[in-house]
């Protein structure tokens, strides 16, 4: 058993049946098609891993806090920020190819850098008020991100807490200045 697969097993096995914060069932699996459509719109595709998530867990609502958001909803929430640069604020600009994959509640997300080899984890928190903080690496990647979750340790965990104490991500302002898109123009 690969090291992916293992991973994709202990989440599954940790991921319950009811979404603790909201009461609702786990969602059925994406299928390929999902994918698909996902990656069509988004103009690049999705790291394996992060596929195998919703293809084979669940289509969100599992993992760290509020759990992962649905795959129809990441793909909706990039597209707008990067339509837009963040909301109605074009202050804010949206690094191209970081997909918000997980709501970790006060407005911060969990996003996954699908430009990088091990699709690495990042915080988008915009509390402190500047776009030049609003970005930290929460992980080198979304397997070491998981696994954290998974045992306990990540910043997430009640005991962790988190107070700056990530270092924010010196790739934020290249990849937020590549060619904004709207929904409207090709990919």
């Amino acid at each position: 058993m690969t090291e992916n697969e293992e991973l994709l097993r202990r989440v599954a096995a940790a991921a319950p049946g009811v979404h603790p914060w909201t009461g609702k069932p786990r969602p059925r699996p994406a299928t390929a098609d999902d994918v698909a459509a996902a990656e069509a719109t988004l103009g690049f595709p999705l790291p394996p891993l992060l596929t195998a998530l919703y293809t084979r867990v669940a289509d969100g609502r599992f993992g760290p806090d509020y759990g992962l958001l649905p795959l129809g909803q990441a793909v909706s929430c990039y597209d707008a920020y990067r339509s837009s640069g963040r909301g109605e604020d074009a202050e804010w600009p949206w690094p191209e190819g970081v997909v918000p994959i997980a709501d970790l509640g006060c407005a911060m997300l969990a996003c996954v850098d699908c430009r990088s080899d091990t699709a690495a984890m990042l915080l988008f928190d915009p509390n402190p008020g500047e776009v030049e903080y609003a970005w930290y690496v929460l992980a080198p990647g979304l397997a070491a991100w998981l696994t954290d979750w998974l045992e306990g340790t990540g910043w997430f965990d009640e005991e962790e807490g988190f107070e700056g104490d990530r270092p924010h991500w010196p790739g934020f302002r290249a990849r937020a200045l590549t060619g904004i898109r709207t929904s409207d123009a090709p990919a």
